[in-house]
């Protein structure tokens, strides 16, 4: 059930993404003048890309980074040192991404992909982020695919939610009579308290634990971030 309305939520972000909102979305992550509501977005979008990079070392030399989310951290990783597989899920969000970014990468280096950024054939990582990724999923679907991401993954995951509150509730009720093109797509509201508990309980997470969060509100833009880190083993604790 979780399986097909992952994918059945993936193939609907794909196709918004790839085919309606790809102008909408080429103005929002660019420094093009936007209404005021994506102006709002956008600064919000800003401080959540610092909060997840700070999430993860200053020096990530020889590390592999799997940036879900194509050109967002994408080229900040790269200059920590990092080889940074960058996915999404549509082709033409990443040849505009490989673009913007071009060869301005410091000493690490970028592979562009387009795909599932939970296929195991893109293979083992140092840190995951996915920023914003996620925000559309069921809470259950996304502690599937935080376990599934966890089992190739050396140390961090870092990613973001859509926090259930009655402010974000009252927004999107508002923003339901906006023009379909000011308006986030399929966004699902998590509890903190539900997603920590689903978290616990999956067995692809018992050696992973939440360690780090905050909220990021700016206007229409609220969105929660969440670093999950591998739990130091019984042998680093003698240490």
């Amino acid at each position: 059930m979780l399986e097909n309305s992952y994918t059945q939520k993936r193939s609907q972000l794909q196709e918004y993404f790839d085919r309606t909102a790809v102008d909408a979305w080429a103005k929002l992550t660019s420094t093009a003048k936007v209404s005021g509501i994506r102006a709002k977005v956008r600064a919000g979008r800003e401080e959540m890309r610092h909060v997840l990079l700070s999430y993860l070392p200053s020096d990530l030399t020889g590390q592999r980074v799997l940036d879900a989310g194509t050109g967002v951290l994408a080229a900040d990783l790269a200059k920590r040192g990092a080889h940074v597989v960058a996915i999404d899920l549509s082709p033409t969000l990443v040849d505009l991404a490989r673009e913007r970014i071009g060869q301005d990468v410091g000493s690490g280096s970028i592979e562009f992909r387009s795909g599932d950024m939970l296929d195991p054939a893109l293979g083992e990582f140092d840190h995951v982020v996915c920023m914003d990724s996620m925000i559309h999923y069921h809470h259950l679907d996304i502690a599937d695919a935080m376990a599934k991401l966890a089992a190739r993954t050396r140390a961090n995951i870092a990613f973001t939610f859509a926090p259930n509150n009655a402010a974000l509730s009252t927004l999107l009720t508002i923003g339901s009579v906006f023009p379909r093109s000011d308006r986030s797509p399929f966004i699902q509201p998590i509890s903190m308290d539900s997603l920590t508990r689903t978290f616990s309980k999956h067995a692809g997470l018992v050696d992973w634990a939440p360690v780090s969060t905050k909220k990021v509100q700016r206007a229409f833009y609220f969105s929660q971030a969440m670093r999950l880190s591998k739990k130091p083993t019984d042998q680093s604790k003698a240490r």
